[in-house]
């Protein structure tokens, strides 16, 4: 299993420099694998995160969850993830998604048929990063004689950052691997390992919600937080599964994660304040 570690949206940007650096000394063999950035509407750049992360880091693989496809020109953002695939060879990891609907219809981006767009998106992002020209003329997309000048030596992966079933399926025939949300649990994400049914190489990326007990006792839960998580999974707040709990508790949730198939777990600490003293703590327990 890796382990990875997301820069929340709600912290600053001027945090990141500090914080990328600080998960880079964090590793080894029990160690951060991964850092991931957020891409939502209002909040900061997928692209521009990943690129300042990668510059200030020398091992970290960094990866963008999730890139809306709507509001993201499949020939631009292969330039964009090419240029960092060439200058931090195999330190990029790339998610794309359909946006959250209400978001891009509050930025006039809206598709028609979103998935559609994203299997678009995603097999020709794919095609422009393995050196190919393309030409799409799709229910979506249209590209005509298009490639990059210098496409990277080894194309980065490119994973689906959904979660319902059709999407799942076409992430398991387009996409070279899944980003699944916050607050699925195992069970769950055994069965949604099962609907993408990809064969061969696919990378399973489960974010999940870390909190643990340090000195000053339970970790204080963002309840509007979790209450908008579970709207968007379609759950009951209580069914939010989270890394909770002393060190060894939240340590246990996440190799249950790994488990039921997740190949890599992305921590997302629900203290902002002092979010990777909860990294280390779980670290230790691991």
């Amino acid at each position: 299993m890796r382990l990875g570690v997301m820069f929340d949206r709600g912290l600053p940007p001027e945090r990141l420099v500090p914080f990328a650096k600080a998960l880079d000394d964090l590793g080894g063999p029990s160690g951060v694998d991964d850092l991931w950035v957020v891409e939502d509407l209002g909040w900061a750049g997928g692209v521009s995160s990943a690129a300042t992360a990668l510059a200030v880091t020398t091992r970290l693989r960094v990866g963008i969850g999730i890139a809306p496809a709507p509001l993201r020109n499949p020939m631009l953002l292969a330039m964009e993830l090419g240029n960092l695939a060439r200058l931090h060879p195999g330190r990029l990891a790339a998610g794309i998604g359909h946006g959250v609907r209400e978001w891009m219809e509050q930025a006039g981006a809206a598709p028609a048929s979103p998935l559609a767009l994203l299997e678009e998106t995603i097999t020709s992002v794919r095609a422009l990063l393995r050196g190919e020209t393309v030409t799409l003329d799709g229910r979506a997309v249209r590209l005509d004689g298009v490639s990059l000048v210098h496409p990277p030596a080894a194309a980065p992966p490119v994973l689906a950052g959904v979660k319902g079933p059709r999407s799942l399926a076409l992430s398991g025939r387009v996409a070279q691997g899944t980003i699944l949300p916050e607050g699925v649990g195992p069970a769950q994400l055994a069965e949604m390992r099962g609907l993408i049914g990809a064969e061969g190489e696919h990378e399973v990326v489960m974010f999940t919600f870390l909190g643990v007990n340090l000195g000053a006792g339970a970790v204080e839960v963002d309840r509007e937080l979790i209450a908008g998580q579970a709207a968007f999974l379609g759950v009951a707040p209580e069914d939010v599964v989270m890394a909770t709990g002393t060190a060894e508790e939240a340590a246990a949730e996440v190799k249950a994660l790994a488990a039921a198939g997740a190949d890599t777990v992305v921590l997302r600490p629900l203290d902002l304040a002092d979010p990777l003293s909860h990294v280390k703590a779980l670290l230790s327990a691991l």
